[in-house]
């Protein structure tokens, strides 16, 4: 139940703010007075996208909250599903900001505006004079039939299998495709592949085989030069280690008569060890380089395979052969991926499909057992409204497939007259007509769907005098089982409230406050009479109130 509505810089309103009482409550008030205004606040609180310029102060930020008495209502789980906090009691609020950004909350704790809305559609049931259209909606008149079988949870379920049905078709559709382009190339992908993969590429393997093409094809070179050194050092008189040997033995024999021929004669030692063991890896290298004609072969021929590679994949080195060889391994295995893939996806999509039609006929059942109970109780509320010869059909028939509202399409049918047979609703009423049907289905909807609050925006339109009177007859006894808000132009309804708010503008802005018992009797009476209230209006104001 909506106990308590704020509004700050909303359109209109500089501030606004109302306490709503249990049962009916009406509001009144000229034409231009901002009564929609209202609503406009309240849809944004319930979760209406907020733009830049609903201020009326557009340097500051606009705000609106309500405080929402939740007892009864059995709406912990849905708290419980979202994070929330449950209390018996929430505060809601919704700031939009100056630059059009807004912010939810539920008591102080941020929410998103999907959450807001699913909780704002369980809170309160808007019915303002556009929606007599909705009769027009294939979504509402299941809707009704839903509602009035208890079956809106089995529903709720329906339209999230259904969704996941059609998304799961949808990405199989998608797999589909992609697994048949890739199919196409798979013949060529896993000979590229098997070919990279038959020559055994290994990192840094080009560098080293390039140095050693180079030596074996130089082999005889590089024995003479080695073969050469090898013996200008280790010659028995004449080699440069005999020389250097020398040389040291000369100058140790100054030894003990010059203070640095020690220092040299060590020096010469150094180099003669130096040039020892040059001069055996030298001798040792010319034995290992010789000529081998058929290795030489073999690394020829693994440089000109690698070559080949590079050239036909347009790369440099065989780290990128390699790279190219693992797209290739990974194209192909997600080939392989795709059909698992695609296979759990049909899987997937069969479970939805069947579980999808069982409980669209499930639906359908409760539809068609509700539907009897639809058609007598809008015909009892509109004989009541003045339409003695009123007939009402709920006609139900399968369409073939399924859609988001299930396997059945849905037809109201109506006739005013009795001699005429009933046609669609939406195609043969008239206004007036269309108010007191919406009125029947809004009440019987209200009954069925357990929402606490119940808001009608001039539902009246188009009807006077004792169907007037009948309407809100009507309304005052849904607003015995929840809480109802009424917004209407006729003095008939408004006589039945139980709590009388007046809209007026002054200053510019809108304002409302609640009438006492003697400023409601002003209030319907001006309503019947106009600008001028007369005495036999006030009387009548006093005898409707009564």
């Amino acid at each position: 139940m909506l106990k308590k509505l704020s509004v700050e810089n909303y359109a209109l309103i500089d501030r606004l703010d109302m306490e709503f009482g249990v049962g009916l409550n009406t509001v009144t008030g000229e034409t231009g007075a901002g009564k929609s205004i209202l609503l406009g606040a309240l849809g944004l609180l319930l979760g209406t996208r907020g733009e830049a310029g609903v201020q009326k102060d557009p340097s500051r930020s606009c705000v609106v909250e309500g405080v929402f008495s939740l007892d009864g209502y059995g709406l912990d789980g849905f708290f419980a599903d979202n994070d929330l906090e449950y209390s018996p009691e929430i505060v809601v609020r919704r700031i939009v900001s100056t630059s059009g950004k807004s912010r939810a909350y539920v008591d102080d704790l941020p929410v998103g505006l999907g959450v807001l809305r699913e909780l704002g559609d369980r809170l309160i049931d808007i019915h303002s004079q556009h929606e007599n259209l909705l009769i027009r909606s294939e979504g509402f008149r299941v809707g009704v039939l839903d509602g009035v079988a208890g079956q809106e949870g089995l529903m709720k379920r329906y339209v999230e299998v259904f969704a996941a049905w059609r998304e799961t078709l949808k990405r199989l559709a998608e797999a589909r495709r992609a697994a048949e382009e890739t199919r196409r190339d798979e013949e060529w992908l896993r000979h590229q592949a098997t070919e990279l993969a038959a020559t055994r590429l290994v990192a840094g393997e080009q560098e080293l085989l390039e140095a050693e093409q180079r030596e074996l094809s130089h082999s005889d070179e590089i024995g003479e030069a080695f073969g050469f050194s090898v013996g200008e050092l280790a010659a028995d008189e004449t080699g440069i280690l005999s020389r250097v040997k020398a040389l040291r033995l000369a100058v140790e024999r100054v030894g003990g008569i010059h203070p640095r021929a020690e220092e040299f004669a060590a020096r010469l030692e150094s180099v003669y060890v130096e040039l020892q063991d040059l001069e055996r890896e030298m001798a040792a290298e010319r034995e290992r380089v010789e000529g081998n004609p058929e290795r030489l072969g073999f690394v020829v021929g693994r440089l000109d395979a690698i070559y080949a590679l590079q050239q036909k994949h347009r790369v440099g080195s065989v780290e990128e052969l390699l790279a190219v060889q693992a797209s290739f391994e990974e194209r192909l295995a997600a080939i392989d991926l795709g059909e698992e893939r695609m296979a759990e996806l049909e899987a997937s999509a069969d479970r939805n499909e069947a579980e999808s039609r069982e409980l669209a006929a499930r639906l359908s059942e409760g539809r068609r057992g509700a539907a009897g109970a639809v058609s007598d109780s809008v015909v009892a509320m509109l004989r009541r409204l003045g339409m003695a010869e009123a007939r009402f059909v709920v006609e139900l028939s399968s369409v073939g497939d399924l859609r988001a509202n299930g396997g059945d399409e849905v037809r109201f049918l109506f006739s005013s007259v009795g001699a005429m047979p009933p046609r669609p609703v939406e195609k043969i009423a008239s206004g007036g007509e269309i108010s007191r049907v919406m009125l029947a289905l809004k009440s019987l909807s209200a009954r069925s769907g357990g929402r606490p609050t119940v808001i009608f925006d001039e539902i009246d339109a188009g009807v006077s005098g004792r169907v007037a009177d009948a309407m809100g007859d009507i309304i005052a006894e849904l607003a015995r089982g929840c809480q109802v808000v009424n917004i209407t132009h006729l003095p008939q309804i408004a006589a039945k409230g139980e709590n009388h708010f007046l809209v007026y503008k002054r200053d510019g802005s809108t304002r409302i406050r609640p009438l006492s018992a003697d400023e409601r009797v002003t209030e319907i009476a001006g309503m019947l009479s106009g600008s001028e209230i007369t005495a036999a209006a006030l009387k009548q104001a006093e005898e409707l109130l009564s």
